[in-house]
């Protein structure tokens, strides 16, 4: 089992690179079958520097020079001999070689990576936990620490304190690795600054460091730093490697520069690059800004078919994207899709389902909607309320209307304003329920609304509705002295 401890993780956004120079270690004892006894395979060409396993001792020789007699090739000196031996998992050997494998040693270097991240950020008390690696610190029990760390300020110290004791054969991958701790902590500022002292130290930055830069850039809601040091790039010789170049399609998208983030997606399926969700969903919101939503379907299916399932994130852009070209019946479509695709709506999912139906007029499927809010115990913006209302008053849902309205005036968060009030006004006006409009138009002078024009266009229709001559003209009246 080897352990590419320079690749960096799953991140919100996307893993940008795995690092090239990761560091392989021991393989992992495996299980094999011997006769009717299952016995353990050992990697009997163990490296005296790699076999230390615990913190300050090397494995005692008696592991690596194993009874060979016990081989069945050992007694035809004629055959070729294998690169393991059998060891019965029941022995004590077996045990003893488990108590001294790297798995053992990785567990506590994580430990103590995490020992430094708990520890206060000061010279004393880091130099204090990584005491116990010892004098002869190897360079990727280095690598591994740094790799597990997540605080900043204690990394930048641990970075510090391991360079100073060790040699490493290529210092950079100690640069990378703490670059990484500064992208999961989203810390872009010290990202910078550790780049800076790389060239000040005379250590040249490889792909992985700008990509790891970039991708803390991503995390950190910068494109246009993204796109800064993506174009550093070719200063340092270095060369954007497709998941790089793919990554920044996200980026000059977000930066807003659209020519460029479509190039970038010509070429990618020219060269078949591998594109992650962000990215797709970054493109699908580029189509739906610029006015070409059969673009942002392309981009769907195209996405499907390269075997990229299409995330929440991805779905409530297409969804917004499909509400804004005023085609509900995809959006229908669309949302039963990505239920069956097991995936649980958010409240990003229904504000985007009450914008499109609301829009659309499609009274029933936006109340179910709502319920299935309330339901669910989420809670409603000021903005999403008018819309059910409005929509309401175009399809003249007064009794929903009457509900949503109190629902709204109960949540304790949202208070009804103009729009809300002319709304109401407007459903019961066209219903003809005079004193409920009056009761509304009451309820909007109290909140400090002053009716508009077309607040009192629906109580003359309403009067005349009701043939209440008079209330018409003293409502024309006051609509007079609204020009």
């Amino acid at each position: 089992m080897a352990f590419h401890l320079c690749s960096s993780p799953s991140s919100p956004g996307h893993d940008l690179h795995y690092l090239h120079n990761s560091v392989s270690f021991l393989q992992k004892p495996t299980v094999r079958s011997f006769g009717n006894l299952n016995s353990l395979s050992l990697h009997s060409r163990i490296s005296p520097r790699i076999a230390q396993v615990s913190l300050q001792d090397p494995i005692p020789q008696e592991t690596q020079k194993l009874d060979a007699s016990n081989a069945p090739d050992s007694q035809d000196p004629g055959r070729k001999t294998k690169s393991y031996i059998w060891v019965n998992p029941r022995s004590p050997r077996a045990s003893k070689l488990r108590q001294h494998s790297y798995d053992a040693r990785y567990a506590s270097l994580v430990k103590i990576a995490e020992s430094l991240d708990s520890c206060e950020a000061t010279e004393e008390d880091v130099s204090l936990v990584l005491r116990c690696l010892g004098d002869r610190i190897l360079e990727q029990d280095a690598v591994i620490v740094l790799n597990n760390m997540s605080n900043p300020e204690t990394a930048l110290l641990a970075f510090g304190f391991l360079r100073k004791r060790l040699k490493p054969s290529r210092e950079v991958i100690l640069y990378n690795v703490t670059l990484k701790v500064f992208r999961k902590s989203r810390d872009f500022d010290r990202a910078e600054k550790l780049f800076d002292e790389m060239l000040e130290t005379g250590v040249k930055p490889d792909n992985v460091t700008f990509s790891t830069i970039i991708s803390c850039a991503r995390v950190c809601s910068m494109p246009n730093k993204a796109v800064e040091w993506f174009e550093k790039m070719p200063e340092f010789g270095c060369r954007p490697d497709d998941v790089t170049y793919s990554a920044m399609i996200d980026a000059y998208g977000r930066a807003g520069n659209v020519d460029m983030a479509l190039s970038l997606y010509d070429r990618a399926r020219t060269e078949k690059w591998r594109i992650d969700p962000v990215t797709f969903s970054t493109l699908i919101r580029i189509y739906g800004m610029s006015g070409n939503f059969d673009g942002c379907l392309n981009v769907y299916e195209e996405m499907k078919v390269l075997g990229v399932k299409p995330n929440l994130v991805i779905y409530n852009t297409l969804l917004d994207s499909m509400g804004r070209a005023k085609r509900p019946w995809q959006v229908k479509n669309i949302y039963k899709e990505m239920t069956n695709n097991g995936l649980q709506p958010n409240w990003g999912t229904y504000a985007a389902l009450i914008r499109v139906y609301g829009r659309a007029r499609y009274g029933e499927d936006a109340i179910i909607v709502y319920r299935e809010i309330k339901e669910r115990g989420l809670e409603l913006s000021v903005v999403l309320y008018n819309t059910l209302l409005a929509m309401c008053a175009d399809v003249g849902c007064t009794e929903e209307a009457a509900e949503i309205f109190e629902d709204m005036k109960s949540s304790g968060n949202c208070m009804p304003d103009s729009w809300t009030f002319s709304s109401m006004i407007t459903i019961y006006s066209c219903s003809g329920k005079v004193s409920e409009a009056e009761a509304m138009l009451n309820a909007m002078l109290e909140a400090g609304c002053e009716p508009n024009i077309f607040v009192l266009t629906s109580l003359i229709q309403c009067y005349g509705k009701a043939n209440r001559t008079d209330d018409v003209v003293k409502t024309f009246d006051r609509l007079l002295e609204l020009e």
